[in-house]
């Protein structure tokens, strides 16, 4: 078993595992949405931020961040579980055909709006309906994915088609820095952005149409007669999606890991938006471009996540893999960010790309294996529920104990220390529900 694990011939299975599953129709076709989407959605996030947080005409403070990543985050991750129940019910493909539609339609009127001088409530539920989409389009993505790869090649395909996307996301964020140079950092600026952004929606949905309408489930002839029931019923469903994470203890063991990493990696990005605001420039724009260098340093981190956590977890298991990564965020944050200066942060930053991006592989893979496909749609949800809701709760805390530079030691060291019990936590655990972390 070693010589599989290890060494080049490890390296052939690893390439031989990736070739399979690009070789597939289906999968190139999932995987092209997947990237068209999310490049679209680095290139609105950037549109946003750049004017709600970066703007000369604005002065944001801790809470103001706090709101605003409440307003995009926290309704829509109240509707997740909703979008479950439909994903496992309505035809996933027409799903990832018409989600981005809609959404082309929505930031084209929030652009409108913006050109307007209506930012208040109106602009800001138009950005929460479009953000909500996308997680139904993101959480379909997810559900859909085994219908097109083997069970036995899962962890590379979703190292490679997740974290890419990732990545991709990056990249739009990129040419949304980019259009800002071109179009200027005001209101029109922002509104022709996001006018880029609404045809490249559409575009989306051009490509979802490569797919065959049946193709990537729900399989409801599989389901039994008390799942149909609950289709019926969006608070049901919810209720039965629950209920299953309940039963099945490393599932809800996965979860918690995730939502534990969320609300500590959310204090922790809050923090770095303040200091590249106030502390580690000198003006706005110098602010914008070291943050934008920042979350590129962290897409090559999440880049990294993608290739090496598919033979690390088959060498140690996804449990222990979950465990390291924890406990490297404490010791990151320690060395990296107790500074609290410019490079360092720069380390630390592409360190918690690889930690995130290696739990969330960990977990979705976790949740896809051990989750039937009838159920798999409303557990995603109940997923992203946690996913947002944690890193909401992470901004409201922040907001209430961050100064206004965002330079807090008693903070990161709690942190440190939140991460190191995080992870000793999540062994114990594994422990006592009988799956024990490799190492």
């Amino acid at each position: 078993m070693g010589d599989v694990t290890g060494g080049p011939y490890a390296g052939r299975v690893r390439l031989a595992e990736l070739r399979a599953v690009v070789g597939g129709r289906d999968f190139r076709w999932l995987y092209a949405t997947r990237l068209v989407s999310q490049m679209t959605d680095g290139l609105f996030q950037v549109a946003l931020a750049g004017y709600i947080l970066f703007s000369p005409e604005r002065n944001t403070s801790a809470s103001q961040v706090a709101a605003a990543f409440a307003v995009v985050l926290l309704p829509y991750s109240v509707l997740g579980p909703f979008a479950g129940v439909f994903i496992d019910r309505w035809s996933r493909r027409q799903i990832l055909l018409w989600a981005p539609v809609l959404r082309g339609g929505l930031v084209a009127g929030t652009a409108a709006l913006l050109l307007a001088g209506h930012e208040g409530v109106g602009f800001y539920l138009a950005v929460l309906v479009v953000m909500g989409v996308n997680r139904f389009f993101l959480s379909a993505l997810s559900a859909a994915l085994p219908h097109v790869v083997r069970r036995d090649l899962l962890v590379t395909a979703n190292a490679f088609s997740v974290t890419s996307g990732t990545v991709i996301s990056f990249a739009g964020g990129g040419i949304g820095y980019l259009l800002r140079l071109a179009f200027g950092g005001g209101r029109g600026g922002a509104a022709a952005i996001l006018l880029c952004a609404a045809g490249c929606y559409l575009l989306v949905g051009l490509v979802a149409t490569t797919l065959d309408r049946g193709r990537l489930g729900p399989d409801l002839d599989e389901a039994p007669p008390q799942t149909r029931e609950a289709l019926g019923n969006v608070l049901r469903g919810l209720t039965d999606g629950a209920r299953r994470i309940r039963r099945d203890r490393p599932v809800a063991l996965a979860l918690t890991a995730i939502a534990f990493h969320r609300f500590c990696y959310g204090i922790t990005l809050i923090m770095t938006l303040l200091l590249y605001r106030y502390l580690f420039s000198s003006d706005v724009e110098e602010g914008l471009d070291r943050a934008a260098l920042v979350l590129g340093v962290s897409g090559l981190g999440f880049l990294l996540a993608a290739v090496i956590t598919p033979p690390v977890v088959r060498r140690i298991g996804k449990n222990a893999w979950i465990i390291v990564l924890l406990g490297s965020a404490a010791v990151l944050l320690a060395v990296f960010g107790l500074p609290f200066a410019d490079l360092p942060w720069l380390a630390l930053a592409f360190g918690l790309g690889v930690v995130s991006q290696g739990v969330k592989l960990s977990v979705d893979t976790i949740l896809q294996e051990r989750v039937a496909d009838a159920y798999r749609g409303r557990v995603f949800a109940v997923y992203d529920m946690l996913f947002n809701a944690t890193f909401v709760g992470a901004a409201a805390l922040a907001a209430a104990s961050l100064p206004a530079n965002g330079r807090s030691p008693a903070m990161l060291l709690v942190l440190v220390t939140a991460y190191a019990v995080g992870a000793t936590a999540y062994w114990t655990s594994s422990v006592r529900i009988g799956k024990p972390a490799r190492l």
